[in-house]
């Protein structure tokens, strides 16, 4: 067996990483297959991750882009350190470009109520209201959203379970309108069959559905709404994360709430109305006032 699926075994059952974080690890690799061309791993240098890296950035990758590949190519190296006799990591103390920092798009407060109070009768509309809802009360990622199961949902306290990056559970809470519509999902959701019961959110065939028809949809409730933003699930994890935010000023609450690992990540949402803020500063603050 080679060292490439030997690494991505060890990330998927020694490590406990999901599916998809093991496909997203084998890209990185592949790339670093393609990149050192004949050269085999054991003679690759500092030097030659150094004109990797260059091309990268001359391809036009981003900086962060840069850096999640060169963060899996060290992982893999430490891996051939440890396991397999290799004696040295290439990629060790090296660095990805720098690139200017951007922040997270989310949309208005009006605009994503808009949204999310989207009308609709038939079974797949009432579906994707609970959806929308969901990812807009609760700030879930896609993945985190499809993967979900019934014995996740606690309706009755208003919460649910999910298991996100890292392989790491957090229970979330659920507005009073995600609840209602969840609940109006799940009277009329129809499983194609006994492997599907547990399944919370189903495609029109009654399996479960898959993220890129979650994109799809939001972006066509998007346009039917009015509203020209290029809508993507994310972008509602944005929006909700900016928006408690800006209501609490809680950000331990809000890191806890996005699962994420390092409040700096979380961080970002202070920035995302600075303007606004720094208007309510002025108009506020007796020592800002201009006289």
């Amino acid at each position: 067996m080679d060292h490439l699926q030997l690494y991505l075994e060890h990330l998927q059952f020694e490590r406990g990483l999901s599916r998809l974080t093991v496909q997203n690890y084998r890209r990185d690799l592949e790339l670093l297959l393609s990149l050192k061309a004949e050269l085999a791993l054991a003679e690759l240098q500092p030097a030659h991750i150094r004109r990797f890296i260059a091309a990268l950035h001359g391809r036009g990758l981003s900086g962060k882009t840069i850096a999640r590949h060169l963060s899996g190519w060290r992982g893999f190296f430490d891996f051939l350190v440890k396991r397999h006799g290799a004696t040295s990591n290439p990629c060790h103390d090296m660095r990805a470009p720098k690139s200017p920092k951007s922040l997270p798009k989310a949309l208005a407060v009006d605009q994503a109520v808009q949204l999310v109070e989207m009308e609709g009768e038939d079974t797949l509309s009432i579906r994707d209201k609970a959806i929308l809802e969901l990812f807009y009360s609760s700030g879930l990622r896609l993945s985190e959203v499809t993967g979900l199961n019934l014995a996740d949902l606690n309706l009755p306290e208003g919460t649910v379970t999910v298991t996100g990056k890292g392989n790491k559970t957090r229970i979330v809470p659920m507005g009073s309108h995600a609840i209602k519509a969840m609940q109006n999902w799940l009277a009329v959701r129809q499983p194609a069959s006994s492997g599907d019961q547990q399944v919370v959110f189903l495609n029109r065939a009654g399996t479960r559905i898959s993220g890129r028809s979650i994109q799809y949809r939001i972006k066509q409730w998007a346009l039917k709404q009015g509203i020209s933003s290029n809508v993507h699930p994310h972008m509602l994890r944005h929006s909700f994360a900016s928006h408690v935010l800006q209501s609490s000023g809680d950000l331990r609450a809000v890191q806890e709430m996005l699962g994420h690992a390092n409040i700096s990540t979380t961080q970002v949402y202070t920035h995302l109305d600075f303007q606004h803020l720094a208007k309510v500063y002025d108009a506020a603050h007796p020592r800002a006032r201009k006289k």
